[in-house]
């Protein structure tokens, strides 16, 4: 049987636990993830290219156990259905929090369905408990100082605290 490979692409800046559930609830459906973090060269992430790739590997080992070999993690600059077809994939992921993220989701999987018929998008929706996670609430809530160790890894929480010291 063909090994099936699935590409999830998100800018991970940070890796928060939404990503992490639809990364678990993506291998139900693929041998394989590629974790393709976009690079755009008009933004400045929080976190290199290289802190993503190592805080993605840390969280998948330490949540997954041995499935987390599982999950690749590679760049890409492009279109993420070139990216996809670099790495093999033949199943694009996309996780969905709510309505809104459903309507913007269906406009982006027609428009990658039209050109490139050879991949199917999968929708995962996320857990009741990581629905209103966004890495940008993260990032706010990490840069005003707040807890933001219910939602992040542990890797990437100690991680936000370099970047954003705690106040006094």
């Amino acid at each position: 049987m063909k090994e099936r490979i699935a590409i999830y692409a998100g800018s991970f800046d940070p890796l928060t636990n939404g990503h992490l559930d639809v990364i678990k609830a993506s291998l139900a459906v693929a041998d394989v993830i590629y974790a393709a973090i976009g690079i755009h060269p008009g933004k400045t992430p929080l976190f290199s290219f290289e802190e993503r790739v190592d805080l993605i590997e840390k969280a998948c080992r330490a949540e997954l156990g041995e499935n987390g070999a599982r999950v690749k993690v590679v760049a890409f600059d492009g279109l993420v259905i070139d990216a996809a077809r670099k790495h093999g994939a033949s199943i694009m992921i996309r996780g969905l929090r709510d309505g809104t993220d459903l309507d913007y989701e269906m406009q982006m999987a027609g428009m990658n369905e039209t050109m490139a018929p050879e991949l199917q998008t999968v929708f995962l929706p996320a857990s009741p408990s990581v629905r209103t996670i966004t890495a940008t609430l993260v990032r706010q809530i990490a840069g005003m100082g707040g807890d933001i160790r219910p939602f992040v890894p542990t890797d990437v929480a100690a991680a936000l605290q370099t970047k954003f010291p705690k106040r006094s």
